[in-house]
C-alpha cells in the first residue's frame, strides 16, 4: 500500500496559464507560494517554498475564470514528477502538484462575489456556504 496526498494553503504566484485541447479538454498551470516564519538568532525569518499546480477540465475551468494572482487556495491532490530533454540535449525534471480539489479562501468581498469550490469530480463551482451556516452551533466540544 502506498500513499501520494499532498495538501496546501498558499498564495498564486501569477495569473494561471490555460491551454485547451481536442474534445474541449483544459489544462491549467500556475506556481502557488507557501510561506512558513520562524525565528532563527533572534531574527524572523520567512521561507516560502513554489510549487507547480495542475488542473484539468473543470478544475481548469474554474480556475481561469475564478482564480488571479495573489489569492489564496486549499489545494488537495498528488504529485507528479515528469521529465523531458531540452533543446541541448540536457535531461529536465519537473515536480507538479496534480490537483483533484481546490478551494478559494478569505473572505467572501476577497474573491469577487464568493468563493467556489470544485474538485475534479465536479463539472459546475458551487457557491460557498451562506454566512447564516457559520452562525449554527453543533454539539461538538471543540
Amino acid at each position: 500500500m502506498s500513499v501520494n496526498k499532498v495538501i496546501l494553503v498558499g498564495n498564486v504566484g501569477k495569473d494561471p496559464e490555460v491551454k485547451y485541447f481536442d474534445n474541449d479538454v483544459s489544462v491549467c498551470n500556475f506556481p502557488l507560494a507557501t510561506s512558513e516564519t520562524y525565528t532563527k538568532n533572534g531574527e524572523k525569518v520567512t521561507q516560502t517554498e513554489w510549487h507547480n499546480i495542475v488542473l484539468w477540465r473543470g478544475l481548469a475551468k474554474v480556475a481561469e475564470n475564478y482564480v488571479k494572482k495573489g489569492m489564496q487556495l486549499y489545494i488537495e491532490g498528488s504529485l507528479r514528477t515528469r521529465s523531458w530533454e531540452d533543446q541541448d540535449g540536457n535531461k529536465k525534471y519537473i515536480t507538479e502538484v496534480m490537483a483533484s480539489n481546490m478551494q478559494m479562501l478569505g473572505r467572501k468581498g476577497d474573491n469577487e462575489g464568493g468563493a467556489p469550490q470544485a474538485s475534479s469530480e465536479m463539472n459546475q463551482p458551487t457557491a460557498a456556504a451562506d454566512s447564516s451556516a457559520e452562525e449554527e452551533t453543533d454539539d461538538l466540544p471543540f
